[in-house]
């Protein structure tokens, strides 16, 4: 099986700017998520960027695809670099995010696999269990429900599915239930990629601030399964960058 990563690494941040180019441990940030991208079975492994510092940082030891600055979603900058390298429709695209140093190579294989394997699916994706209330009742955790084929039935930033007993007056009784966090790393066709920026934004897309419920309102099927490997969160904030660099030795 062939496939190709796509890190997207955009400078500019609200919460962190700069971000793809934070030093941790000497290294930038985006180097880092990029190695690890080399370490998968990827045939090649490319960033996406509308920066030139980005760009340099990156120093020839990964293809660099310069995108527009313009792009209203990640997906939609995905389909400009799948267009610009000519990739063919039935290739496969991992979408790898750039504020993802400790992204485990694994699980990069396990979603281009899945995909692979899906031949109905246009997209795949993973997830995690969800094992305290707290998580599963904050909306910055979305949340994904789906069959016994591993397809998407919905995702959302509300707690679902809804236990109607054990959430009754206000509880949050989660013992009697599997709940799923979603892990947002994706693959794609790139027939999928094409597709999509032709349409227009989904109203659930717009109501939850989830990309992949315009695929969904369109009649995509999404593959979903467990991560075979722990994922780490990723950098958001300040405090998360410290912390990485605290893990990893280094220092500002």
């Amino acid at each position: 099986m062939s496939f190709y990563v796509v890190v997207p690494a955009r400078y500019a941040s609200t919460r962190l700017p700069g971000k793809p180019l934070a030093d941790i441990a000497g290294i930038p940030m985006v180097v880092r998520v990029a190695e690890r991208c080399q370490q998968s079975e990827a045939g090649q492994v490319y960033v996406a960027t509308d920066d030139s510092r980005i760009a340099a940082a990156l120093d020839g030891q990964v293809p660099v695809v310069m995108t527009r600055e313009d792009h209203p979603s990640g997906t939609d900058r995905l389909q400009e670099v799948a267009a610009t390298l000519g990739l063919a429709d039935d290739d496969i695209i991992v979408n790898v995010q750039g504020d993802e140093p400790l992204i485990p190579p694994s699980v990069i294989n396990q979603v281009a696999a899945n995909l692979a394997a899906n031949p109905s699916c246009q997209m795949a994706t993973l997830c995690e269990p969800i094992d305290d209330a707290d998580s599963l009742f904050n909306p910055n955790v979305v949340k994904v429900v789906f069959d016994d084929q591993g397809r998407a039935l919905y995702f959302s930033r509300a707690p679902i599915p809804w236990h109607r007993d054990g959430f009754a007056a206000g509880g949050r009784d989660i013992r009697d239930g599997q709940w799923w966090r979603h892990i947002g790393i994706y693959a794609y066709r790139v027939s999928f990629l094409h597709q999509y920026v032709q349409w227009p934004p989904a109203q659930l897309e717009q109501l939850e601030s989830l990309e992949q419920l315009r695929a969904m309102a369109n009649g995509v099927a999404i593959h979903v399964a467990p991560a075979t490997e722990v994922v780490p969160g990723g950098v958001d904030t300040p405090a998360d960058l410290e912390s990485l660099r605290k893990q990893l030795g280094g220092q500002v």
